[in-house]
């Protein structure tokens, strides 16, 4: 199975990547290491993870407050968004 970003999740990811980086040098990749892999098991359980709207999951990312919210297309899943956990919940539902 493989994944695509929804062009605003790409850009959460990219903006979040930048604020981790203006903290401290590294962190930023750090960060998108861990979104990597919270997509990995997603990819590799799509199903595993709970429903949070329709047909919408999360994965939770590991060290960071973020969710990766997606969705199964045939095989491919589609991240919704890079979501602050701590940020405005369903922001993204006009995304699908």
């Amino acid at each position: 199975m493989s994944f695509r970003f929804h062009p605003e999740a790409e850009r959460e990811l990219r903006e979040a990547v930048e604020y981790y980086e203006d903290i401290e040098p590294g962190l930023g990749y750090d960060f998108s290491v861990e979104v990597y892999s919270a997509i990995q098991r997603a990819v590799a359980y799509p199903r595993a993870w709970p429903i949070l709207d329709g047909e919408i999951r999360r994965a939770l990312v590991r060290r960071f407050p973020y969710g990766v919210l997606y969705s199964e297309e045939e095989e491919t899943l589609l991240i919704v968004a890079v979501m602050n956990l701590h940020r405005e919940p369903g922001y993204w539902k006009g995304r699908r």
